[in-house]
């Protein structure tokens, strides 16, 4: 079984693509959880919160996991919980930085900044886009990570996603 996981900034597409290639392949998906957690908050979250919600992530992805017999897509993983609470409060949960080695992804598709910025109450930084993707990379690359940078818009970007996943099949 291959687990892949879509990772890097905000608004560079990585829900829609974790759903299309999955339908692509006929397989399942793990929906990002912050955005359900963060939409049924009636207050700011705080910075417990971003441990809650990637060990809601993490649990998902683990039972997703469990589940399939093929392929499994994850809409975000822990690296993206890691950089938002680095960002958000320049540090981050212990347990955060250690269950990433514990992801056991095949493979990360990397979602490049060049779609156009879609504003969404809950994204925060459409003017540092450029840094936010520099430490996706970094990130993965000092984990020596296998990744690859998905870019292109509409079909086109799809199909970079698609070449990449063929890649470990």
């Amino acid at each position: 079984m291959k687990r892949i996981a879509i990772t890097g900034p905000e608004s560079t597409g990585k829900s829609q693509l974790a759903e299309q290639l999955a339908g692509y392949y006929g397989t399942s998906w793990v929906p990002e959880y912050a955005r359900e957690y963060l939409n049924s908050l009636n207050r700011p979250y705080h910075y417990a919160d971003i441990l809650h919600i990637a060990r809601k992530q993490y649990a998902l992805m683990c039972t997703a996991a469990g589940q399939s017999d093929k392929l499994v897509f994850f809409d975000t993983e822990l690296i993206v919980t890691k950089i938002w609470c680095e960002v958000k409060y320049s540090k981050c949960h212990g347990w955060i930085d250690k269950h990433i080695d514990k992801q056991k992804v095949d493979i990360y598709l990397l979602t490049d900044i060049n779609m156009p910025w879609q504003d969404d109450p809950l994204r925060e930084h459409p003017h540092i886009r450029e840094h936010l993707f520099a430490l996706y990379k970094s990130e993965l690359g000092l984990r020596g990570f296998p990744f690859v940078v998905i870019n292109g818009i509409g079909e086109e970007r799809l199909k970079n996603a698609i070449r990449a996943v063929e890649t470990i099949l």
